[in-house]
């Protein structure tokens, strides 16, 4: 059976009725029956606390329950009773409006608050609403995970993955792609859990003469190799100090559009690298000198 928390309900109560935390609490309770109960989604769940908690009258929060069958709330809301203006009531009521009115004009343009009628109290001090977006962009790239994750990245940022050079450190990466506003320049954007804006340079014999498809190479057999990489290079997997790849177009005239990859392994006792094609064919080892 619903109950009252707090000062029961007060017989003079109006719509105009300041409210007060609690029955905004109150409304808070109810409107996450209306939720529990299916009456309610969970967007339109969060804008109505949202607005219940910021309303100032209790007819504020009476119009988020208008449409909200409340029985089986564990709470309810304070009833307010409707006043009849007689004799003077129309006057005073337009001078009421008038004031008000002046009031959220005078709020807009010189307030600070989350009300008109609150010149006292923190905004952001009170409950949004809003709930937390946590972020979980592949910062991890040297798996399996980070880079299907730092290639979908590239797409959902460009529409494609087309670049004249990709490398990919462990937490970070640098893409090359054409400047469609002049085909003499590249532009260099940086990802660190987002595609930064990017550094434009001129375009190099380096580059190639056109951009393909950098995401063309198995991702498993990458990761595969890159895990096996210091013992291939006859290191020591604890020397190793820093290891990147380098995916850009293969220089075979046979197989235009194909990549090609290049592992870097370097440790304070020299580096090697291995070069492969996209399908894990091993080209050549360079052994640490």
């Amino acid at each position: 059976m619903a109950k009252w928390l707090g000062t029961p309900p007060v017989g003079g109560a109006t719509a105009a009725t300041r409210a007060r935390d609690l029955d905004r609490q109150d409304a808070c309770k109810i409107l996450d029956s209306a939720l529990d109960d299916g009456q309610l989604s969970m967007e339109e769940h969060r804008q109505r606390v949202s607005t219940a908690t910021n309303a100032v009258t209790l007819g504020d929060l009476h119009a988020l329950m208008s449409d909200l069958q409340t029985d089986n709330a564990s709470v309810q809301l304070q009833a307010v009773n409707s006043p009849r203006l007689r004799g003077w009531g129309p006057v005073v009521g337009a001078f009421v409006v008038s004031v008000l009115l002046g009031v959220g004009i005078g709020w807009g343009v010189y307030g600070n608050t989350g009300s008109p009628l609150d010149f006292t109290s923190d905004p952001g001090a009170k409950p949004d609403g809003v709930a937390p977006v946590v972020l979980t962009p592949p910062t991890q790239l040297h798996s399996v995970g980070g880079l299907s994750g730092l290639l979908e990245q590239a797409r959902k940022r460009f529409g494609n993955v087309l670049g004249y050079r990709l490398v990919i450190y462990p937490t970070y990466a640098i893409l090359d792609r054409p400047d469609p506003s002049d085909d003499r320049r590249v532009l260099a954007y940086d990802y660190r859990g987002g595609w930064d804006d990017p550094t434009n340079s001129a375009k190099s014999s380096a580059d190639g003469s056109a951009a393909i498809d950098l995401s063309k190479f198995d991702i498993t057999k990458t990761v595969g190799i890159m895990r096996g990489a210091p013992e291939t290079l006859r290191m020591k997997p604890s020397d190793v100090k820093n290891t990147y790849l380098i995916v850009e177009p293969a220089t075979d005239p046979t197989t235009p559009g194909a990549v090609s990859l290049s592992l870097y392994v370097s440790s304070d006792y020299g580096g090697g690298s291995i070069v492969f094609s996209g399908d894990g064919t091993i080209k050549r080892l360079n052994l640490p000198s």
